[in-house]
């Protein structure tokens, strides 16, 4: 009875390595077709060469640091992918038995936005971790970071960070305050929610949460953000 059972777990545990592999090998292949389809040099020239491309050295630091409290404040630490967001997110899509979370890096979104659909999909996570390697591979961080700022949508039609600063405060980016800064930053995750001109009251809410994050991770400290909190907008 227990060979029959080690050998029922054997064909078992075999079906599912030859599922992850048969998963690995198409995400590798959508990958690669995309690269093939467009280069990675090229796509990046073209955003960089967009009229308004926006540098880390315009960019208030407050921004910055609250860009990495609330999206992925391992960044600077891991090679494209951080285990211990996925490792987090599959147990809660586990749980809700549906894709409810990502544990994507920046570098993941970059290539999801830029290469792939917002389908979530398993052959598609897949090739997206293949591109995030590759543009760890060839950009370095702040690179990595600057291209994400760039490329991400802040609701309002306004796809940049330059467009999203000028329609939201009527400001250059570097000319925000701290509180404007971090209630930029809180846009991405649901433009058409936390839009300040469309939900003032949830943006407030959302900037908040930036802020907490902000704390946790040692970028404000208690009274620092109190002051921030009672800033306007």
């Amino acid at each position: 009875m227990k060979k029959i059972i080690g050998r029922i777990l054997f064909v078992i545990l075999l079906m599912i390595i030859s599922i992850c592999l048969l998963f690995i090998g198409n995400g590798y292949n959508m990958y690669k077709t995309a690269i093939e389809e467009t280069p990675l040099e090229e796509k990046i020239n073209e955003i960089k060469s967009r009229e308004n491309y926006t540098t880390l050295s315009e960019l208030p630091q407050t921004y910055i640091n609250a860009v990495i409290s609330v999206e992925d404040h391992r960044f600077y630490n891991h090679p494209g992918i951080d285990i211990i967001a996925i490792g987090r997110a599959a147990i809660n899509d586990i749980k809700a038995m549906s894709f409810v979370e990502g544990g994507s890096t920046i570098t993941q979104q970059i290539a999801k936005n830029e290469y792939f659909t917002q389908e979530k999909k398993i052959t598609r996570k897949i090739a997206e971790v293949f591109m995030a390697f590759e543009i760890e591979k060839n950009y370095d961080k702040d690179e990595i970071l600057e291209i994400y700022i760039n490329t991400i949508y802040f609701g309002n039609g306004y796809y940049n960070i330059k467009d999203a600063a000028q329609g939201y405060f009527g400001k250059l980016p570097k000319d925000m305050t701290d509180g404007e800064s971090i209630m930029l930053a809180g846009i991405p995750n649901a433009p058409s929610v936390y839009a300040p001109t469309e939900n003032p009251e949830l943006a407030k809410q959302r900037q908040k949460q930036v802020i907490e994050k902000m704390i946790e991770y040692g970028y404000l400290t208690e009274e620092e953000a109190e002051k921030i909190i009672n800033e306007n907008p």
